[in-house]
């Protein structure tokens, strides 16, 4: 067994452990223990997102960038990447609203009629939320020490295309031995994050066992309809990308699917896109796709357009509010979304880290940042179909734009074996 499958195996297990202990806790001691336990195991679950959020800001940022340098020349990369960001921006508003439509028609969150924490979260953002005008000039950083220092996503991503641009332009004697070292840090880091998830299946145990030795047993059928409708969300996105790339690449659509199963089984299974780069990189240049063209799209649609998280993040987001009774107007859930879209980009494939770009965004719309306790027990599940869905859509993306070349390389092939 590997220790992907180790892994995922002690995940599953130390699940309904957690389970088992809550619903004992709940069961036998009085209301006052059981939150003071529930309090102090969730330390754990504390512990893990903190060690997530330390992984992201140097992978965003060392991913990203090695990306834009490997294009070389500036004039190809803006015309390669304005493409991708329609692509990237098109795709990013579908599967949001995707996520948002489902979760309005099933209301999974409806009837726990949970409280909210009398001792708010400090998260220094304004009580009434955040404008646009204040979201946007927050985007762009003072210093990327500041931004790092802080784990704000947004403004490293925004650095780090300026650095990357600026690095590509000075030519292969300076930009290669910058690259190749930054390179070996984004490999440094995704080791670092392979450490980090040793402590993923302990994480699991305090995040269930807190909410059920809280709110009991009953809980977990809220979880099945949330399970069901997320899944049931992310069929319907890959249905869609699907049907839109054999518009584009016509019959060459199976043979890329058939390419891609590989790397997405593989991210299904490890709950991990990065997991998966290298062999979709691969798969993609078998299709049929140009080096120059794939080492740039990949990296840059792992920061920017990962679909399966930005529907976990609207169904997420959605769900806490339900729990919570908190019912929010047409402009806070349109303002909630496009906040969700922007911040979502630089999560990078990290495993987790959309749980604290979800962190991060809710508090400003005042949902209850406590709530994201109900969805870390089950996170490993939503994972592995959000893994799989960026993986498949950064795949199509690449293939949809290096059409040309693909094309001819399936053509070739065909002749080949007639």
């Amino acid at each position: 067994m590997s220790k992907s499958n180790k892994l995922t195996t002690f995940i599953l297990v130390f699940m309904v452990l957690g389970i088992i202990m809550g619903a004992l806790v709940h069961q036998f001691a009085s209301v006052e223990n059981a939150r003071e336990y529930a309090d102090t195991i969730a330390l754990f679950t504390d512990i893990f997102l903190r060690l997530i959020k330390m992984v992201i800001a140097p992978l965003v940022f060392t991913t990203l960038t090695v990306g834009i340098m490997n294009m070389g020349d500036t004039s190809a990369i803006g015309a390669l990447g304005g493409k991708a960001f329609i692509w990237f921006i098109s795709s990013s508003v579908v599967s949001i609203l995707l996520g948002l439509a489902v979760v309005s028609i099933m209301q999974p969150g409806a009837g726990l009629n949970l409280q909210i924490p009398a001792q708010a979260v400090d998260t220094g953002l304004a009580a009434s939320g955040m404008s646009f005008k204040t979201f946007i000039a927050h985007t762009f950083p003072t210093s990327i020490v500041d931004a790092m220092g802080h784990n704000e996503i947004l403004q490293i991503v925004v650095f780090s295309l300026f650095f990357g641009i600026a690095g590509a332009s000075l030519g292969e004697k300076f930009n290669k031995p910058l690259a190749d070292g930054l390179n070996v840090v984004s490999h440094i880091m995704l080791k670092v994050t392979g450490y980090v998830m040793y402590m993923a299946p302990i994480a699991i145990f305090a995040a269930v066992s807190s909410v059920i030795a809280n709110e009991g047993l009953g809980i977990l059928k809220s979880y099945a309809s949330f399970i069901g409708g997320y899944y049931l969300a992310i069929v319907l996105c890959c249905i869609l990308m699907i049907a839109f790339c054999y518009l584009v690449l016509k019959s060459a659509t199976f043979r890329l699917l058939s390419l891609l199963k590989e790397p997405v089984l593989l991210a299904f299974t490890t709950s991990s896109s990065e997991a998966a780069y290298p062999k979709t990189l691969e798969q993609l240049r078998r299709f049929g796709c140009p080096n120059n063209i794939a080492s740039f799209v990949l990296p840059l649609g792992y920061s920017f357009n990962l679909v399966g998280s930005m529907i976990y993040c609207s169904f997420a987001a959605m769900f806490i509010a339900q729990a919570y009774n908190i019912m929010l107007t047409g402009s806070e859930i349109a303002m909630l979304m496009l906040t969700l879209m922007l911040a979502s980009k630089g999560i990078a494939g990290v495993p987790r880290s959309a749980l604290v770009v979800l962190a991060a965004t809710i508090p400003s719309f005042n949902i209850p940042v406590a709530g994201i306790l109900l969805l870390m027990g089950i996170d490993h599940v939503l994972d592995m179909g959000r893994s799989g869905i960026n993986v498949l859509g950064n795949g199509i993306a690449t293939a949809m734009l290096s059409r040309p070349d693909a094309e001819q390389v399936a053509e070739a092939q065909l002749q080949g074996n007639h």
